[in-house]
């Protein structure tokens, strides 16, 4: 039988797996399945069918529904360019806080998760407590839904979800929804001393750029309604983050690809926020194909990702709640896969060690005090599940 091992070595081990989205996941979660297994835990994986990615859930105690389901994702985001002190794929321990990619998000909330699921199995808990860890979670929680169907003919439905995203241990019952787009803009190159014989990609997807800064400045200027002034910022965003395409500066630029996405507060449509896009899009189309016909403008969903709503007298929040003893608001701007499960039924909750402020940055970490926070909460936790 392999050893139990603590929080802290669990977590050096995660980290150690390099599980950025853009790649597979895969050993990391064989070596939990088999560290499962030695301590005579099943586990269950969901096999993407398009790239080498896998989810794993488990369930310890009792074979009956209402468990504790404990959630986080394996992958991280990417290192590349940013000026690292250490090696982001090895923990180190200075001044106070744990350096590596994960730390904060959220691989130590992976790690105390799989302390808690070991130690309930030997504890033998009277009410059961299952684990739900996720793939391409950075990329727009896109591997959280399948998980979750995969659960359900498996496991004994749970009835809590705990989030384990960076909350400093806070309860967080509500955060926005999100939906992206990758939109390609498709012209006519020319050169740029008859550019009006031409169509340029990049200056007619700079309108539908211009259109979101319209959107912010008018939401921004908006009274809040009551959910909405839960949020910080207290209104839906309009965000563009990448951006290329041209050939030369003398050329009208053929392609013009960018991601275009919204953060929706609950109470509003993200769906008709999407709407209101391609309108916009059908229009500057319109315009485009009145100069050269064969231009065209190409949108495709990247994410679309639920709001997590707040409950009234959620089981999740009440359960987070006694074990904490914080009572106070507490609403996120960022999305979590908690909208998916309480889509799919689940009671969620967000909850988990470590500042939202340190995650996807270099030199990322989770201060040694707030790890240890998430572990004494999981000693609470498994402690109300014996009784």
């Amino acid at each position: 039988m392999p050893d139990r091992l603590t929080p802290l070595e669990l977590m050096e081990k995660l980290i150690s797996f390099p599980t950025v989205s853009r790649d597979t996941n895969i050993p990391l979660i064989d070596w939990v399945a088999d560290y499962l297994a030695g301590h005579g835990i099943e586990s269950h994986r969901y096999i993407d069918p398009d790239q080498p990615k896998h989810a794993l859930f488990a369930h310890v105690g009792p074979w009956e529904e209402g468990a504790v389901v404990l959630s986080g994702h394996t992958d991280v985001v990417p290192v590349d360019g940013q000026p690292w002190d250490t090696d982001p794929f090895t923990v180190v321990e200075r001044d106070g806080k744990y350096f590596g990619r994960g730390t904060c998000d959220m691989k130590g909330f992976d790690a105390l998760a799989l302390w808690a699921l070991v130690e309930a199995q030997y504890a033998g808990v009277k009410r059961p407590l299952q684990i739900a860890l996720s793939f391409d979670e950075e990329v727009g929680c896109t591997g959280a839904p399948p998980m979750i169907a995969a659960m359900q003919p498996v496991l004994p439905k749970g009835s809590a979800v705990i989030v384990g995203e960076p909350s400093s241990m806070q309860a967080v019952t509500g955060h926005k929804g999100g939906i992206g787009f990758i939109t390609e803009v498709v012209g006519h190159e020319v050169h740029s001393s008859i550019m009006h014989l031409g169509v340029n990609a990049i200056m007619a997807g700079a309108r539908l750029i211009e259109w979101a800064n319209t959107m912010n400045t008018e939401n921004m200027a908006h009274k809040p309604g009551d959910i909405a002034a839960m949020f910080d910022p207290p209104f839906t965003t309009v965000h563009v983050g990448t951006i290329e395409g041209g050939t030369a500066q003398n050329i009208t630029a053929k392609r013009c690809t960018f991601d275009f996405g919204f953060r929706v507060v609950p109470g509003e449509d993200k769906d008709k926020w999407a709407a209101d896009y391609l309108k916009q899009v059908a229009k500057v189309e319109k315009q485009m194909q009145a100069v050269v016909p064969e231009t065209y403008i190409k949108v495709t969903t990247r994410f679309d990702v639920p709001g997590l709503n707040p409950e009234e007298d959620g089981e999740a929040e009440t359960l987070v709640r006694q074990i904490t003893g914080d009572n106070a608001s507490h609403k996120v701007s960022y999305g979590t896969e908690g909208g998916q499960f309480q889509e799919a039924g689940y009671s969620a909750v967000i909850c988990g060690p470590g500042s939202i402020d340190q995650a996807h940055q270099p030199n990322e970490f989770i201060e040694v005090s707030q790890f240890n926070a998430g572990h004494d909460f999981m000693k609470s936790l498994l402690a109300r599940l014996a009784t």
